[in-house]
């Protein structure tokens, strides 16, 4: 699966919340990702589509159920190319002071 192809399905704010809400829960059906939308249903399988495509998501057929699930292999890629050359130390350290910074140091 080409990085290109990953990228555009990550430029959606709606499948990148999608993906958020199958982190939180993986193996949803279409019908439990669609709760919270307001478009409808054909909008969002068309958003789910376009994640498979991506191997983003992947399905599992459980009787008629058609469960999807986070696959995450696709971002850590991305991960190991494009932000572990940039010295994942240094940038964890300036997050870190960031969020003391602005007072969101809650640990």
């Amino acid at each position: 699966m080409s990085m290109d192809a990953v990228f555009r399905a990550l430029a959606d704010p709606v499948r990148r919340q999608l993906l958020d809400r199958l982190h939180a829960r993986n193996g949803q059906t279409l019908n439990e990702l669609c709760e919270g939308y307001d478009m409808t249903r054909q909008a969002v399988t068309k958003h789910v589509a376009i994640l498979e495509q991506a191997n983003l998501v992947v399905t599992q057929w459980r009787g008629r159920e058609k469960l999807h699930f986070l696959n995450p292999v696709p971002i850590h890629n991305i991960a190991e190319r494009w932000i572990s050359k940039f010295e994942r130390p240094r940038l964890d350290a300036i997050s870190e002071l960031k969020r003391k910074l602005e007072g969101k140091d809650h640990g």
